[in-house]
């Protein structure tokens, strides 16, 4: 059965602030400690750093230009190629009815609502707007129940030429018509709708909701009429910018600054472009916050490599500082439980289990000097009102517990488990050694460098099987011939020894090992052509991203021409009469399973179930900005080694790592974050629903890319959404998180870092956290 993803997918990510974020990607809370108001006031420092100041302190005018990953491709923030980009404009340019503050909780927007409340709950569910009479759009007329009526027309799902990316909330609406009094909406649902203060936001004017057509196309390079602080002056796909400008015709208080220029920019190239002026804020990755609080700090800052930065560079950097913070986002460990082992509840709790999720929070938090503790909910952010920790429901790091849970599932210790490794497989990315470095802390995997070496006579990027795993038919279709043209055969039992492990008497090994110093040759090709590329895009520039790439692939190059020529002479180690040879190796592993595990401290011997290994398949980012989720997916390795359950690490282009892997479903482990939301009841339901069987034959998974779930889960979300009564519909919420836990399809690990660099001169803005951005307060200080 394949798997379908339903088109929610992209909404999800636009209506959460990108629903995967996969490149970088805390003290254990007691087990259902809910937060107290001191708690609460706590966690505002932790999750948001904006350098507040009052309006009055600030200047009137100025430009702010501020890095975004890419021109959003609409400004319709319900179609399904909506981004965070497309969320930031239409903050500042459309009416939210409803904002959230640092804590999570949503808050009446006085600006555009005198007042919003449920006025009714029987026989049906009542929401009164009073809107704010001064509450108009920029061409002068006001915003009223028209604007309303054509937004729930659009987004209902009634039409299907209204090309929607999700319809939650709206679709349980009966009716939407003018109030009784002036400058008041009425809306009637058809089911309760606890969630309503999500609806309506942000909102259009009719003229944009009112046909398929304008809704389809015409916000798509512009956005002529808003009701915002700004409104949208121009896009320029050409330069890469948006320019938003104060709206005239805005009755509240007027925007300190002149105007907001949103510039595209890489991620890589941030540091270049802070250092040289040209932008005032933007998102920053660790190494770059580092070396931008080392230049503030110093006039003989570092750079990441621990070389001194450029002077002229450094005292180009004094100028900003990091504003960092708790980003309402967790990062979690994915276990894919649609086949293989993790199809096992029993393997995915031993797996879980067998996590130090306190020691993956300090790798990623303490650096930072951020507060270093595991997450301990799916759907409420450490802080959040009403979070609570449940992970008591798979229960605590326990290696001795998770090797029981795999015995009990049938995968236990056997002769010579010690022998074979689990493999590499490069397919459409880069295949990493799977046990290069054990859980020894940092200091096990500090430097990449070390994975990119051959070891064992083969190259790290030598080219392996990308076939099926049983999960991904369609995706083992178009990657099949990868395998084919390796010389993968078929042994009796459907698999082969890599070539590197099989010896040459093996039938067919010769031509497999001759089309393996091929292919290591084609790839050397490969890294010869992208070490020129990036060494073209670095310009000169040492201590650039592409620099640093146009070296690692350079030097990709040198192994595995060096690797080809050891085949081709004859002095691979993994050839007859080598030490390292596979006959060799299966001699040494005919030894006790402890013996074998001696080999390493701390690593148990693999395990195996009628016959076969316990091998999983780790899907990581290769990019660049994902160094840190690998550092982590490392560590995770060597602590699932420690309890027999091998992983070999498969990195694939960021491009692809959501489409192909895990959005189809083909992966094993995996990483990637989901961000928080005010409202999990609606926004966290499609990430943990049941995958269902569509007519078709395939798969519906909605965003549940874990394909872990069941009907309890998806019954107490659904109660949840029609509770009323805010205390029980928190309580349901609980229940479903706790029943999330014990399914073990998703194990949160931390919170991710928001590091936000900003001009020193700038207040208001910085690392939000969860609050609304108020754009109309960021300004320059006096």
């Amino acid at each position: 059965m394949t798997d379908h993803v339903s088109s929610g997918r992209a909404a999800c990510r636009r209506r959460r602030c990108a629903a995967l974020l996969a490149a970088g990607v805390l003290l254990p809370m007691p087990a259902l400690a809910g937060c107290s108001e001191k708690d609460t006031a706590a966690s505002v420092a932790e999750s948001q750093d904006i350098a507040p100041a009052p309006r009055g302190t600030l200047k009137d005018g100025g430009t702010v230009r501020w890095a975004i990953d890419a021109v959003p491709g609409t400004f319709n923030a319900f179609q399904s190629d909506a981004d965070a980009t497309t969320a930031r404009i239409t903050g500042a340019v459309l009416p939210s009815l409803f904002t959230v503050d640092a804590n999570g909780r949503p808050q009446r927007n006085a600006d555009y609502l005198d007042a919003a409340d449920v006025s009714a709950r029987e026989p049906k569910q009542v929401v009164t707007y009073q809107l704010n009479p001064k509450a108009r759009w920029s061409d002068g007329r006001p915003v009223e129940a028209a604007d309303f009526l054509a937004q729930w027309n659009a987004l209902r799902g009634k039409d299907n030429a209204y090309w929607t990316a999700r319809n939650a909330g709206y679709d349980r609406i009966a009716k939407v018509e003018a109030g009784a009094e002036p400058h008041q909406v009425k809306v009637t649902f058809a089911r309760p709708y606890a969630d309503w203060q999500s609806l309506f936001t942000p909102l259009y004017p009719k003229g944009v909701m009112g046909s398929p057509h304008a809704f389809n196309d015409k916000t798509r390079g512009q956005l002529a009429v808003g009701a915002g602080p700004f409104i949208v002056q121009q896009r320029d796909a050409d330069r890469g910018t948006v320019t938003l400008v104060r709206n005239p015709k805005w009755w509240g208080d007027a925007a300190r600054l002149d105007r907001l220029v949103l510039a595209a920019l890489p991620r890589d190239k941030r540091v270049a472009a802070l250092s040289a002026g040209t932008v005032d804020v933007a998102a920053v990755d660790p190494a770059g916050a580092r070396r931008i609080t080392e230049a503030g700090g110093s006039g003989d800052a570092k750079a990441p490599d621990g070389k001194a930065a450029a002077p002229d560079r450094a005292a180009g950097l004094r100028g900003y500082t990091v504003r960092k913070a708790l980003e309402p986002a967790y990062t979690q460990l994915a276990l894919n439980g649609g086949a293989g082992p993790l199809s096992d509840d029993r393997v995915r709790r031993a797996v879980a289990r067998a996590l130090d999720r306190q020691a993956l929070a300090d790798t990623v938090l303490k650096p930072l000097d951020l507060p270093s503790r595991p997450l301990g909910s799916h759907l409420l952010m450490a802080g959040q009102h009403g979070y609570e920790d449940h992970s008591d429901a798979l229960g605590d790091a326990d290696p001795e517990a998770a090797r029981k849970l795999l015995a009990d599932a049938g995968w236990k210790p056997a002769g010579g488990s010690g022998s074979r490794e689990a493999g590499e497989k490069a397919g459409a990315g880069r295949a990493v050694p799977p046990d290069v470095a054990d859980d020894q802390g940092d200091e096990g995997y500090r430097k990449e460098s070390r994975m990119d070496r051959p070891g064992n006579g083969t190259s790290a990027d030598q080219p392996g099987d990308a076939g099926s795993d049983g999960r991904n038919p369609a995706h083992a279709a178009r990657a099949g011939h990868l395998g084919t043209a390796a010389g993968h055969d078929d042994q009796e039992d459907g698999t082969r020894p890599a070539p590197a492990d099989a010896p040459l008497s093996f039938a067919g090994a010769v031509g497999s090992e001759v089309q393996q110093a091929a292919l290591l040759r084609q790839s050397a090709v490969f890294y010869k052509a992208g070490a020129a590329e990036e060494k073209a895009a670095a310009a000169g520039d040492t201590g650039s991203a592409a620099y640093a790439k146009y070296r690692r692939y350079k030097k990709r190059a040198a192994q595995a021409l060096g690797a080809a020529e050891l085949i081709e002479t004859g002095q691979a180690p993994h050839l007859p009469g080598s030490a390292d040879h596979a006959v060799a190796r299966q001699m040494r592993a005919e030894r006790s399973p402890e013996a074998a595990a001696a080999d390493r401290p701390g690593r148990a011997p693999v395990l195996r179930k009628d016959g076969k290994p316990l091998a999983l398949r780790f899907v990581l980012p290769d990019g660049a900005g994902s160094e840190q989720l690998r550092a982590v997916g490392r560590r995770i390795t060597g602590m699932l080694n420690k309890i027999g359950v091998r992983t070999s690490i498969q990195r694939v282009p960021d491009a692809s790592y959501f489409q192909d892997h895990i959005a189809s479903g083909d992966y094993d482990l995996a990483l990637y974050s989901w961000p928080g939301t005010a409202f999990p009841a609606t926004d966290a339901r499609p990430i943990f629903a049941k995958p269902q069987p569509a007519p078709d034959g395939s798969l519906t998974v909605e965003q549940n890319y874990t394909r872990v779930g069941t009907d309890h889960i998806d019954q107490l979300f659904d109660q949840a959404a029609s509770e009323l009564d805010p205390d029980a519909a928190r309580t349901l919420v609980e229940q479903a998180d706790a029943r999330i836990w014990a399914a073990a399809g998703s194990i949160p690990l931390y919170q991710r870092p928001e590091l936000v660099a900003t001009r020193k001169s700038l207040a208001n803005i910085g690392a939000y956290g969860f609050a609304s951005p108020r754009f109309q307060d960021i300004g320059y200080k006096k």
